[in-house]
């Protein structure tokens, strides 16, 4: 396998490297998406019940001990639960935009080696091409068939290799994407849900 990857140029090595990052980021994605969904599980309607008990300080400390973004944003929200209602929504919309921007992190560069690989894959290709037919040039056009075809698959297998990585990045990306989505929207519920504990409280 080696040997026939390296037929494809110095350019197989940065598209190898993509899919090898490509990877660790993805499961790395994966991994603290597991822990924060066992981490804030029900965490809400815990809090949420304890704000109606009147147990407003134990449920902040419940809130802080989750280490979740659920935990961060009502966390937040409590300590401006006396502001006037539009200091509380904004304070707990900026506290869910800094958590959903956490668990954005490097989705941005999943983004980007699915656009590069398939980039550096054709720029190998025109590489191995041009070496490919300055070789014609230097043997004065007496180039056979077999001779030809192949330069022309060595410099084709960069192109193949490129999409190869792109194609699985870019699924796993948008996978990321989906799964931060459910993750906002599960902030925006709790968020509301606390609300109407709060106003009801008062």
């Amino acid at each position: 396998m080696i040997a026939f990857l390296s037929k494809g140029g110095v350019l197989v090595i940065p598209i190898l490297l993509c899919s090898v990052l490509a990877l660790a980021i993805f499961a790395e994605r994966l991994i603290q998406f597991t822990r924060l969904r066992s981490r804030g599980a029900g965490l809400t309607e815990k809090v949420v019940a304890l704000i109606n008990k009147g147990n407003a300080q134990e449920a902040y400390e419940k809130a802080v001990k989750s280490r979740s973004p659920m935990g961060q944003v009502l966390a937040q929200a409590m300590g401006a639960r006396h502001q006037d209602r539009e200091i509380l929504e904004s304070v707990i919309s900026q506290a869910t935009n800094t958590e959903v921007r956490k668990l954005s992190s490097y989705t941005q560069a999943l983004a980007t080696i699915g656009n590069i690989a398939p980039l550096l894959g054709l720029l190998g290709t025109v590489i191995g091409m041009i070496k490919a037919f300055m070789v014609i040039q230097q043997m004065g056009g007496k180039v056979n068939a077999a001779v030809l075809a192949g330069g022309i698959w060595e410099a084709m297998l960069t192109t193949a290799l490129g999409l190869a990585v792109a194609l699985p990045t870019m699924v796993a990306h948008s996978y990321v994407i989906s799964r931060i989505e459910k993750y906002e929207a599960k902030l925006q519920e709790g968020s509301v849900a606390f609300l109407r504990a709060v106003t009801n409280k008062d």
